[in-house]
C-alpha cells in the first residue's frame, strides 16, 4: 500500500511505468543535466523519418522548414504552435532537386498510429530563459507534443497549471511550447486535468470516461485513457481547434458527441446532438462538419439556423478556425450553391427556404417540391441549430422535400418539451448524444445560475381622483367606449408598465451596478428584457439618465424606424402615441450613426453595440432587450439578466443561460433577477415546465435548477472561508507577521525564494478574493442566510484578518501592483462592505511602489505610510528586503554586472542585521542608500559620459571600460535597423558590429543580451 505523504517522485516513478508497461511508450531517460533538450529532437525525429523511407535530402529539408516555422521570433507562441501543427496535420512539401515534383514528408502516421515513435522523458531541464525543469515530457517521433506537471497529494494542481502557464512566457520557455499539443496536471489526491498552449486556470478539463471502473488512482485512469496511441493521434489529428487567436482542445462531452456522430455519418442516419447551453455547440458543429468534409469525398455540409445572430456567429466560428465557409444571401443562392460541386460548406438562415408558414398556399408549395425536388450534387448533411425551435410547424417539410436524401443532424441546448418530441424524432431521428445543463455544471463547463425574484410594490392612489380625472378626460365618450378603453388600460400589463414601477426597476438595477462585485468592477455587464418595444424604448431613455449609464447602454430590438410608421399616428394632441414614441427614441439615438456597408442604421448600431459588450463590458454595461440576443448570443462578460417580461418554456431557459458562460476566477455564478414573479418558489424549478419535459432521454435529470440566491450565497460562503482557512492552515504557530512573510515569502536572502513562493501568495491571494466576493455577496443579509450573531463576529473577523494578510504579503514581497484578474474589484469591495467611512484618498503616494514610496518620501516616512500595520521590526525589514529582491530579479537582464553588485551589498546588509551587528536606525540608513542607488541604476563614482541605462550598463559589463563601453554603444546606434528586435536578420547586423570591436562570438551573445534589454537601443 502507497504510503500516505509520499512524495512526488513516487507518483512519477509510478506513471512512466504506466507509460512503458501499459502503454507502450519508450522511455527516453532522465534529462536532467542532458544538454541541448528541445522540442524538437532532430536525432530522433531523423531516425524515424528514415525508417518511413524518406531520403537523407527530404529529411534535411523538412527539419529546416519545421525549425523555421517552430522558431520564428516574428510571432506570437500561437501563430508558431498553428504553424508548426499545420505542418504536423498535412506534412511538409519538399523539393530536392530542381526539376523534380514536390513530394510532402509526412512526420505522423495518422492513418497507422502503432507506427509512430511514443516515448516519454522525465525531468527535462530547458534552458534559453529561466530555467525550468516539466517532470515528464511525452515526444511523438522526436517532437514534444505533450507535458505532464505532477504534484504531490498535499499540493493543488492549480500549482502546477500557473507553473506551466509561467513556462510558457517569453522569459522563461516559450519557445519549447512551439510543438505542444496537449498539457496535463496532475495528482494522486485530485486527478488529472488537461489543457494546452495559453488554456487559462480556470478552463483546464476533467476526462470522465467508464466512471463505474475504481481501481487504482484517477490520474493513472485517465492517463491511460487520453495517451493510449489510437486516441491520441485522433485528439490531434481530429478534435484541435484554432480559434480566433485561442487553441482549443475537446471537452469530453464533445469528443464523445463526435464519436456518436461518426457513427450515424457513417449508416447515413441523422438525429439530435441535445447539448446544454453554453456547452459548446458550435465547436461540435465546426469538429464534426471537418470531420464529414476529410472522411467522405463527396460530403456537402449545410448549416441552418434560423436566426441571424446565430447564422453570423456560426460564420464566425468556422472562420476563425480556418474553414471556408459560404454564407447564402438568400434560398435561391443556396440551392444554387448545393446544385454545383463548390463550396462543400456553406450556411443560411431556414426562412430562405420557403413562404412563411402561415401562407395558405404552403401545402400546395410543399407538394410542388416533392414532386420536383430540387436537384444537388454529393452527399448533403445538413445541420440544423436550435431544431425545437426551427423544425416546429410545417417548415421543416420544405428542407425535407427539396433535399428528400439529405441527412439532417438537430442541434439544441434545451430540453425537448413532450409536444415537440415527435415532430422533432420525425425530422432529425433520435438522440446522437446528450449533454444536460446539470452535468455542465458539475464538470465545471458552465456556471450554476442562482434566482432571485424582486417584487415592485405597487398601489392605486386616490381611486376619487382618478375617477375624477378619468371622466374629464372622457367627456366625449359613452359609457360602452369608456368601457372599451377601461378594458385595455385596466389591465395588469398596463398597471406594470407604469412610470413609478418603472422607475423603482431602474433604481434597483443602478444600484446593483454600484455594489453587485462583476457589475461594480465593470469586467460584467447585464442584459435587461423588456415586455414590449414600448418598454424597452422607455426604460432606454431611463436608463440613459443615471449618470453611470448614459452612453453605456443600448436598445436591441426588431424594430427599424421607417416613415411608414408614423402615416395614421398624428391626432393633433400634444402627446405622442406608443408608435411615436417608439420611432422618436429610435430616430434620435440613430441620428449620428454612419451606416456600415450593406447594413441599415438601425443594423450598424446593434453590430457596435453588441461587439462593445461582449469585448468592452465596461464601455457597454446594459443591452435593453425584448426577443433578441436571448439564443444564439455568447457574451461571457454577462453576468446578470433582468427579467420583466413574462417568459416561458424555450424561450426562459435559452435567455436565463446568457449568464451562464464561463469568464475568469471573479464570475461565479449567472444571476437571474425576476421582476415578473416567473418562478414564484424560489427553491425549485418551474413546476409546470418541469413536468412537460422530454426525460426519455434517461441519465441526468433535464431539469435546469435555478438556486435560492441566499442559500447559495451562504454554501459559497462556507466554501471560501473553509478554503482561506486551508491556505493558511500550514503557516507556523503563532501565525504573526514574520511566520506569514517566511511562509509566503520565503526566506530574503535567498534571491530564487521570491519566484519559488508565487504559488502560495497565488492562493492566498485568490482565497482571500473570493472570500471577499462571497461575503460581499450577502454580507447585508447574513442573518438571514442563516447566520448567527456569534457566526456574523466570526466571519467578519476572518474577511478582516484576510484583507490585512493579503495587504500585508502583497507588500512583503513587492506585488503591490498586483495585476490579477481576480484583484480588480476587491478595493470596491472592501470599501463598500467591510469599511465604515467612504473611501477616500490616502496620500499623493497612493499608487506607488514600496521602493517608489521610500525615494519620494524617505524611507521612515514610507514605512509610517505603508507598514504601519505591521509591529515587529524584523516583519518591516523583511518586506523591504523582498521588495529590494523582487526589483533587483525584474532588472537584472538590463544590467547584470550592476545588478549582482547591489545583490551582494543586500545580502551583507541583510547578514549583518541578523547577527545584530546593526542597529535599527543603522540597517534602515544602510537599506535606504541601497534602494536610492537601485532606483538610479548606477553607482555614485559613475562617468559624466556614461549618461544612459545603456551605456552604463555595457560598462558595468565590460569589466568598466569606458572607453570599450562608448565604442560599442555608438557602433549599436550606427547600426541597428528599425524594429530590429526579435528579427533574426536584423538581429545578425546588431551582432556584427558589435563583433567588429570585441572579436569574440561568445563575448557577442553575451554582451547581445544586454544590448536587447536596453530600451534606448
Amino acid at each position: 500500500m502507497d504510503a500516505v505523504g509520499k512524495p512526488e517522485t513516487a507518483t512519477q516513478n509510478r506513471v512512466i511505468a504506466l507509460f512503458q508497461n501499459q502503454l507502450g511508450y519508450r522511455y527516453i531517460g532522465d534529462w536532467h543535466d542532458r544538454a541541448g533538450n528541445s522540442n524538437i529532437e532532430e536525432d530522433l525525429l531523423s531516425a524515424y523519418l528514415k525508417g518511413a523511407g524518406y531520403t537523407s535530402a527530404q529529411i534535411s529539408q523538412a527539419l529546416f522548414k519545421l525549425r523555421a516555422e517552430a522558431n520564428n521570433t516574428s510571432r506570437n507562441l500561437y501563430d508558431n504552435n498553428k504553424a508548426v501543427y499545420g505542418l504536423l496535420r498535412y506534412g511538409i512539401d519538399v523539393v530536392t532537386e530542381p526539376g523534380l515534383p514536390t513530394e510532402t514528408v509526412k512526420l505522423v502516421n495518422w492513418a497507422e498510429p502503432a507506427k509512430n515513435d511514443f516515448a516519454i522523458a522525465e525531468e527535462v531541464t530547458l534552458k534559453g530563459g529561466l530555467e525550468r525543469r516539466p517532470d515528464l515530457v511525452l515526444y511523438l517521433n522526436g517532437l514534444a507534443v505533450g507535458v505532464i506537471e505532477l504534484k504531490n497529494s498535499r499540493v493543488s494542481i492549480g500549482d502546477g497549471i500557473r507553473q506551466l502557464l509561467s513556462n510558457q512566457m517569453p522569459e522563461f520557455n516559450q519557445g519549447f511550447f512551439a510543438t505542444a499539443q496537449i498539457l496535463f496536471v496532475g495528482s494522486d489526491s485530485e486527478g488529472l486535468k488537461y489543457g494546452t498552449i495559453g488554456t487559462p486556470e480556470k478552463m483546464y478539463l476533467t476526462w470522465k470516461e467508464d466512471e463505474d471502473e475504481n481501481v487504482g488512482f484517477k490520474l493513472d485512469k485517465y492517463l491511460a485513457k487520453i495517451c493510449a496511441k489510437a486516441r491520441l493521434i485522433e485528439l490531434f489529428y481530429d478534435f484541435v481547434l484554432f480559434d480566433g487567436g485561442v487553441k482549443k482542445l475537446p471537452r469530453v462531452h464533445q469528443y464523445f458527441a463526435i464519436k456518436a456522430a461518426e457513427e450515424h455519418v457513417r449508416r447515413h442516419e441523422g438525429g439530435i446532438i441535445w447539448h446544454t447551453q453554453g456547452a459548446g455547440k458550435s465547436i461540435v458543429m465546426v469538429l464534426l462538419a471537418r470531420w464529414i468534409l476529410e472522411n467522405t469525398p463527396h460530403a456537402r455540409v449545410a448549416i441552418i439556423t434560423d436566426r441571424d445572430e446565430l447564422d453570423k456567429q456560426i460564420e464566425r466560428v468556422f472562420r476563425d478556425s480556418g474553414e471556408t465557409i459560404h454564407r447564402s444571401s438568400s434560398g435561391r443562392d443556396l440551392m444554387a450553391k448545393l446544385g454545383q460541386a463548390t463550396p462543400r460548406l456553406l450556411c443560411s438562415l431556414v426562412h430562405k427556404f420557403g413562404r412563411k408558414a402561415g401562407d395558405r398556399k404552403f401545402d400546395d408549395f410543399i407538394k410542388d417540391l416533392e414532386a420536383q425536388p430540387s436537384k444537388v450534387v454529393g452527399e448533403v448533411f445538413i445541420f440544423v441549430d436550435e431544431c425545437h425551435r426551427t423544425q416546429s410547424g410545417k417548415l421543416h417539410k420544405a428542407m425535407k422535400a427539396m433535399m428528400p436524401n439529405a441527412v439532417f443532424v438537430g442541434f439544441t441546448g434545451t430540453p425537448l418539451l413532450k409536444r415537440d418530441r415527435q415532430s422533432s424524432f420525425e425530422v432529425f431521428g433520435h438522440y446522437i448524444h446528450t449533454y444536460k445543463f446539470s452535468e455542465g455544471v458539475e464538470d465545471a463547463v458552465v456556471l450554476d445560475l442562482v434566482y432571485e425574484a424582486r417584487d415592485i410594490d405597487q398601489r392605486l392612489g386616490n381611486e376619487l381622483k382618478i375617477e375624477q380625472w378619468f371622466d374629464a378626460k372622457t367627456k366625449g365618450l359613452n359609457h360602452w367606449q369608456k368601457d372599451e378603453l377601461k378594458k385595455k388600460w385596466g389591465t395588469m400589463q398596463s398597471v406594470l408598465s407604469s412610470k413609478a414601477r418603472r422607475d423603482q426597476i431602474v433604481a434597483d438595477i443602478v444600484f446593483d451596478f454600484s455594489v453587485k462585485p462583476r457589475l461594480s468592477s465593470q469586467r460584467g455587464n447585464a442584459i435587461f428584457v423588456a415586455a414590449s418595444i414600448y418598454e424597452a424604448c422607455k426604460y432606454f431613455e431611463a436608463f440613459q439618465q443615471q449618470p453611470g449609464l448614459k452612453g453605456k447602454c443600448a436598445i436591441i430590438t426588431s424594430y427599424n424606424p421607417t416613415a411608414q410608421d408614423m402615416t395614421k399616428e398624428e391626432t393633433g394632441a400634444s402627446s405622442s402615441t406608443d408608435k411615436q414614441f417608439i420611432y422618436d427614441v429610435y430616430n434620435d439615438l440613430l441620428k449620428n450613426v454612419t451606416a456600415i456597408p450593406g447594413m441599415t442604421k438601425t443594423e450598424s448600431y446593434e453590430e457596435k453595440a453588441k461587439n462593445l459588450f461582449i469585448t468592452q463590458p465596461a464601455t457597454m454595461k446594459l443591452l435593453i432587450v425584448v426577443d433578441k440576443l436571448l439564443t444564439g448570443f455568447d457574451a461571457p462578460s454577462c453576468t446578470y439578466l433582468y427579467i420583466d417580461k413574462s417568459m416561458q418554456d424555450h424561450a426562459l431557459f435559452q435567455a436565463i443561460c446568457r449568464t451562464n458562460r464561463l469568464d475568469g476566477d471573479d464570475k461565479d455564478f449567472g444571476y437571474i433577477v425576476d421582476y415578473k414573479s416567473l418562478l414564484p418558489k424560489m427553491e425549485k424549478a418551474i413546476a409546470v415546465y418541469t413536468s412537460e419535459l422530454d426525460t426519455s432521454t434517461g441519465g441526468a435529470d433535464p431539469m435546469v435548477l435555478m438556486k435560492d440566491r441566499l442559500a447559495k450565497g451562504k454554501e459559497r460562503l462556507d466554501e471560501a472561508l473553509e478554503g482561506y482557512a486551508h491556505v493558511c492552515e500550514p503557516i507556523s504557530p503563532p501565525k504573526g507577521e514574520l511566520e506569514y512573510i517566511h511562509y509566503f515569502c520565503g526566506n530574503s536572502e535567498i534571491t530564487s525564494d521570491l519566484i519559488e513562493y508565487e504559488p502560495q501568495r497565488a492562493a492566498l491571494y485568490m482565497a482571500a478574493a473570493r472570500l471577499v466576493r462571497a461575503y460581499a455577496g450577502i454580507s447585508d443579509e447574513l442573518a438571514e442566510a442563516g447566520y448567527d450573531p456569534a457566526d456574523v463576529t466570526r466571519i467578519q473577523k476572518t474577511v478582516n484578518v484576510a484583507i490585512n494578510a493579503r495587504d500585508m504579503v502583497r507588500n512583503a514581497s513587492g506585488e503591490f501592483l498586483d495585476l490579477k484578474p481576480y484583484e480588480a474589484d476587491m478595493r470596491h469591495l472592501i470599501d463598500t462592505y467591510i469599511e465604515a467611512d467612504a473611501p477616500k484618498k490616502i496620500s499623493e503616494f497612493d499608487n506607488l511602489s514600496l521602493l517608489d514610496l521610500i525615494v519620494k518620501s524617505g524611507i521612515a516616512d514610507a514605512i509610517a505610510e505603508r507598514l504601519s500595520r505591521m509591529k515587529r521590526r524584523d516583519s518591516i525589514a523583511e518586506t523591504i528586503e523582498n521588495n529590494v529582491r523582487a526589483k533587483i530579479i525584474k532588472e537584472h537582464l538590463n544590467d547584470p554586472a550592476y545588478y549582482d553588485k547591489i545583490s551582494t551589498l543586500l545580502d551583507e546588509i541583510i547578514k549583518e542585521r541578523k547577527a545584530k551587528a546593526l542597529e535599527y536606525e543603522a540597517y534602515l540608513k544602510r537599506i535606504g542608500e541601497l534602494i536610492e542607488k537601485l532606483s538610479h541604476g548606477k553607482g555614485d563614482a559613475t562617468s559624466i559620459k556614461l549618461d544612459t541605462p545603456g551605456k552604463r550598463a555595457l560598462y558595468n559589463n565590460l569589466r568598466q571600460s569606458e572607453e570599450l563601453a562608448l565604442k560599442i554603444d555608438e557602433a549599436v546606434k550606427a547600426k541597428r535597423p528599425d524594429g530590429w528586435r526579435d528579427v533574426e536578420s536584423k538581429e545578425r547586423e546588431i551582432k556584427r558590429a558589435v563583433y567588429a570591436i570585441v572579436k569574440d562570438t561568445d563575448e557577442v551573445e553575451r554582451l547581445f543580451s544586454i544590448i536587447k534589454a536596453q530600451r534606448e537601443y
